[in-house]
């Protein structure tokens, strides 16, 4: 059982960091001032998404391992947006 709750627990710990990173990502002004930090910010909460990801992928069911893979294009998604800007 501790196996499972692992699994569980590394799966939302991923869905919470993509949720945090969308988040920030939606709040960006281009044109602001302070883009520079908020794009600092931005980084770090994907580096970590990135890094809990992985964490669950080493243990994910084939049905997590799916949505993990799709946290990982909406992450994909949010870089290059950013890179293009």
């Amino acid at each position: 059982m501790p196996y499972h709750k692992d699994k569980q627990q590394a799966f939302q710990a991923a869905q919470q960091g993509i949720e945090d990173a969308q988040e920030l990502y939606a709040e960006i002004v281009k044109d602001s001032a302070s883009y520079g930090h908020q794009l600092k910010h931005l980084k770090q909460e994907v580096n970590e998404a990135y890094a809990q990801i992985e964490n669950a992928l080493e243990v994910a069911s084939e049905h997590q391992r799916a949505q993990l893979e799709r946290f990982q294009q909406d992450l994909r998604s949010m870089v290059e947006d950013v890179n293009q800007y």
